[in-house]
């Protein structure tokens, strides 16, 4: 007998989930390309322990193409601003292919500027902010990535939801050490854990959450009815407002409260808004001086002495 809290596991293999995961999308005319690029975005979050962002969002997907509130054909804009700045319109895609296709932008920019800069609007949930550091680190650039989400945590000291669980991200590549990457919410947790937690049939840590009424809540089901709290009081509010700012009042997205919520909304498109920046590693240095650099710099954080309780110290 599985208790409510236990857990049912079925293990396949990436590449079984990828097959599976395009069948899907294909059969609601997403074409095999676009269908790979979300595959892989969402397995490579479940490999990397990410599982509030992989498979797991599959359903709310094709849900939200069943009721045509997410374009499966989008046929992205970008305006070339300036030499190094230039605006996407996603054309109501999933997130996947807008932030492939404006990080890809923000890197070619880079190659020739140093830097390169695209903010994007008319998007979807992208799932993990990481999958776009990735690709940056990979191609040997250091990055931004922003986003913003509808509105779930209220500003420090509200309690109805203005801003969404906005990711903060960062990462810059190294040469022969793990790489940086910053991919956090400036939510004391995602709403995707409360999720889980409500799906298991467990409770929620204290402080994670209010309730409609403004009451601290463990109860997940009250807690997706209420809001989630920002990480370090007025700190993690303070963070979610810009991103706010950078993905959703510049770039002409939705924007204070006015991003419409993927599972609730079946009526509006979303409107995401997300930021992405590029910059070339040699501009201040040569680029064999800071990939030794951040080498070097590694090295030293995983040689500090360690706490107590910790066994190792883990690259972010």
């Amino acid at each position: 007998m599985v208790s409510a809290k236990s857990e049912l596991k079925h293990f396949v293999r990436a590449n079984d989930a990828k097959a599976f995961t395009v069948s899907v999308l294909a059969k609601h005319n997403v074409s095999k390309e676009d269908a790979s690029i979300v595959a892989d975005c969402l397995i490579e979050a479940d490999l990397r322990g990410v599982q509030t962002h992989g498979l797991s969002r599959l359903p709310v997907y094709v849900e939200r193409l069943k009721h045509k509130m997410m374009n499966p054909n989008p046929k992205m804009i970008l305006n070339k601003i300036t030499a190094v700045c230039a605006s996407l319109d996603g054309d109501n895609g999933f997130g996947f292919l807008v932030g492939r296709r404006g990080m890809a932008e923000a890197i070619n920019m880079a190659k020739n500027n140093g830097v390169g800069i695209v903010a994007a609007r008319n998007s979807n949930h992208f799932g993990m902010a990481a999958s776009y550091l990735l690709q940056a680190i990979e191609a040997g650039y250091f990055a931004f990535v922003f986003s913003n989400a509808a509105a779930s945590m209220p500003p420090w000291g509200g309690r109805q939801g203005l801003f969404g669980t906005n990711p903060f991200a960062a990462g810059a590549p190294s040469n022969k050490e793990v790489p940086f990457v910053l991919d956090i919410s400036p939510a004391v947790a995602a709403r995707g854990k409360i999720r889980l937690a409500e799906k298991r049939g467990e409770t929620i840590p204290e402080g994670y959450a209010l309730d409609k009424d403004g009451k601290n809540t463990i109860d997940p089901k009250k807690a997706l009815e209420g809001v989630v709290l920002p990480m370090g009081t007025y700190k993690g509010s303070g963070l979610s407002m810009l991103m706010d700012i950078l993905s959703g009042v510049i770039s002409g997205a939705g924007f204070a409260g006015g991003v419409n919520d993927q599972y609730n909304n079946w009526v509006n498109a979303q409107n995401v808004g997300h930021f992405f920046m590029a910059l070339k590693p040699g501009i201040f240095l040569t680029e064999e001086e800071f990939f030794a650099r951040m080498d070097l710099l590694v090295k030293h954080v995983k040689a500090i002495p360690l706490a107590d309780g910790f066994d190792e110290i883990l690259m972010p």
